[in-house]
């Protein structure tokens, strides 16, 4: 045997022994194997790791391949740079349609020369009231053309109980209690009630206090 083979076998058993040793001990700590497994399975590696080492170290080498030596080419004449594309031109924007103007705001209606009296302002004048009747009881306003016993309660219910104050009523506060007796608006003008009140308070008498005296009336 020659020296090269002992070389040789010496460091493949060595190579061997010491990947069977690294073998054993990440059997018996990473594998947590037994002793006896672990030394089995290290074995097997390190044998496995001889025969392949001793395979390898007796494989003959390839032989050198030759190089051929190659004609030098001709050199290429040099290509001219590539022409860079002319860059696209961008489209142009779209003008926008202009805005459409604005409507003008309408007119304010004009202001008509009369203004509207509110319907809630009291027409005429509140004559004066009483708030009962004086001395001697209230006249009998039932008396008075156009005046029955509940527009009489009405009367009181406003604050007239005599004809002095009927008869001393002016246009204007003709006009409001005409305009607030509900049910019987108008019936102070239709009626003629404030020349009758200036006869009667006076102590004149009327045809219609005549007829009410002979009791053809009521």
């Amino acid at each position: 045997m020659s020296k090269q083979t002992q070389g040789t076998m010496l460091m493949v058993g060595a190579l061997a022994g010491t990947v069977g040793l690294v073998a054993f001990v990440a059997l018996l700590v990473l594998g947590e194997y037994a002793f006896s497994p672990a030394l089995f399975l290290a074995i097997i590696v390190a044998g496995a790791a001889a025969v392949f080492l001793m395979v390898g170290f007796h494989r003959k080498p390839a032989a050198p391949m030759v190089r051929q030596a190659h004609a030098p080419t001709p050199h290429a004449a040099p290509q001219a740079a590539p022409v860079a594309a002319a860059p696209a031109s961008a489209p142009q924007p779209t003008p926008a349609a202009p805005a459409a103007p604005a409507p003008a705001p309408a007119p304010a209606a004009p202001a008509t020369a009369a203004t509207s009296v509110s319907n809630d302002q009291e027409a005429g004048t509140r004559p004066a009231a009483l708030e009962g009747p004086r001395e001697g009881g209230a006249d009998d306003l039932k008396r008075i053309k156009g005046i029955g016993p509940k527009l009489e309660d009405l009367c009181h219910t406003l604050g007239f109980y005599h004809f002095d104050q009927i008869a001393n009523w002016s246009a204007d506060e003709v006009a409001w209690v005409d305009e607030n007796l509900e049910g019987f608006k108008g019936r102070v003008s239709r009626d003629n009630w404030v020349d009758q009140a200036r006869l009667l308070s006076a102590g004149g008498e009327t045809e219609f206090s005549r007829k009410m005296d002979d009791g053809t009336v009521y």
